[in-house]
């Protein structure tokens, strides 16, 4: 069970702000006979948690973008925007991108996105990228 829940926990963070990673410990359970489904299913659920909080920093914290601590800045914020202007909500989509994907969460807050539809629209994304992450354990 501990091992789950350092899934979810390493997932949550790598959704978030902070510079983290779970692919690694994600294959670490799988080669240790983790449950395949499981591993899915707690994975996506972790990281799209933690995209939740950068919709919700988004949403409730536009007003202190000026400040220096703010967490994005303009530029990674141009960046994302541009691809969430271009494709629009289909873009959260491809929130598990490394670059840009968090603040394509973070702008979807920004942008007032219905938290259902951005609900959704991430974990679909970010549940195919860990799909895709396990299928190719099981081929090595």
């Amino acid at each position: 069970m501990t091992g789950y829940f350092g899934l979810f926990t390493s997932s949550f963070l790598a959704a978030t702000l902070l510079p983290f990673y779970s692919e690694v410990l994600l294959a670490g359970l799988f080669r240790a006979g983790y449950e395949f489904w499981l591993l899915l299913a707690v994975a996506t659920a972790g990281n799209t948690l933690g995209a939740a909080v950068n919709w919700a920093l988004g949403r409730y914290l536009e007003h202190y973008k000026d400040r220096r601590w703010f967490p994005f800045k303009e530029k990674k914020l141009g960046h994302a925007q541009r691809w969430f202007n271009r494709f629009g909500v289909w873009s959260l989509l491809l929130a598990w991108l490394p670059v840009g994907g968090d603040a394509l969460t973070f702008i979807a807050g920004l942008l007032r996105v219905s938290f259902p539809i951005f609900f959704v629209l991430t974990a679909i994304g970010k549940g195919a990228r860990y799909l895709v992450v396990l299928v190719a354990m099981q081929q090595f």
